[in-house]
C-alpha cells in the first residue's frame, strides 16, 4: 500500500473514530432518555442541537470522502478490515474520555484485532 492510499485509509479510520466519540459525547450531554412516541421529537431536537453531534456528523461526511479516495487505490479486501483499527481506538479513547471499562477480555479482543490488521497489512 503506497503512502497516499495508507493516509487516506487511516484518515478515514481516524475521522470515523472521532465521529463515534463526538456522537457519544453529544448523547451524554442529553440526560438519559427513553424512546417513546411521545418524546422522540423533543429528544431528537435536543440531540440535533448538540455541537458534538453536529461535529460527529461532519467527521462522518469527511470520512466518507477520504474513504472513497482510499478505496480507489486499495483493494476492498485490504481496506475494509483496516476499519477494525477504529474499534481499537474507540475502545481506548472511550476508556480515557468516558471512563468506560477495559476488561481483560476487551483488551485481549483488541490485541487480536491489532494482530489481524497487522497480518492483513503485510499480505
Amino acid at each position: 500500500m503506497n503512502p497516499i492510499a495508507l493516509s487516506c485509509i487511516l484518515s478515514g479510520v481516524l475521522l470515523n473514530t472521532s465521529a463515534q466519540l463526538l456522537l457519544k459525547a453529544g448523547v451524554n450531554a442529553v440526560s438519559p432518555f427513553e424512546f417513546s412516541r411521545a418524546n422522540i421529537v423533543p429528544i431528537g431536537l435536543q440531540l440535533m442541537a448538540q455541537w458534538p453531534i453536529i461535529g460527529g456528523l461532519i467527521c462522518y461526511a469527511f470520512s466518507l470522502v477520504v474513504w472513497i479516495i482510499g478505496l480507489s487505490r486499495v483493494d476492498v479486501s485490504i481496506a475494509y478490515p483496516m476499519l477494525s483499527l477504529g474499534y481499537v481506538l474507540n475502545a481506548l479513547l472511550a476508556a480515557y474520555f468516558f471512563g468506560e471499562t477495559l476488561s481483560l477480555q476487551r483488551l485481549i479482543g483488541t490485541g487480536i484485532i491489532l494482530l489481524g490488521v497487522y497480518v492483513l497489512a503485510r499480505g
